[in-house]
């Protein structure tokens, strides 16, 4: 296949919302002095989320994230950067796989597990940050 074959096949594939999420993506990295962090999934899988989170006054100031594996799992990770930064903790919490989906716009049924990495990490993260 040539090059504007794959390009063409790709861009089928995935919604505006994820292309630009995946091409783009948001608050890559770690927080510094975190208040929590989770790995969901590992690099040896071929899948995984890292996800850092700061709380200030009961809010989310900064979060970032870290993944390995498909653009969908790259574009969950960015916009729950988005989805949950400046929010208030009992916001973020209700935070569920869907509302990632659907920020995403929508996910066929066989990515949907990338949605549900994302709930995970978020809140592993926000569990983690009350034990500190």
């Amino acid at each position: 296949m040539r090059n504007v074959e794959l390009l063409n096949i790709y861009q089928f594939m995935h919604t505006q919302q994820v292309l630009e999420h995946f091409e783009n993506p948001r608050n890559i990295g770690t927080v510094a002095d975190a208040d929590g962090i989770a790995t969901i999934g590992s690099s040896a899988s071929g899948e995984m989320l890292k996800f850092s989170i700061k709380i200030s006054n009961n809010t989310v100031v900064d979060a970032k994230f870290r993944a390995f594996g498909c653009p969908t799992a790259i574009a969950c990770g960015s916009v729950l950067t988005e989805m949950v930064t400046g929010k208030p903790v009992s916001d973020v919490e209700e935070i569920a796989a869907i509302d990632i989906s659907d920020a995403l716009g929508g996910l066929p049924k066989d990515k949907q597990r990338y949605a549900e990495y994302a709930e995970q990490a978020i809140k592993e993260a926000l569990d983690n940050s009350k034990s500190i």
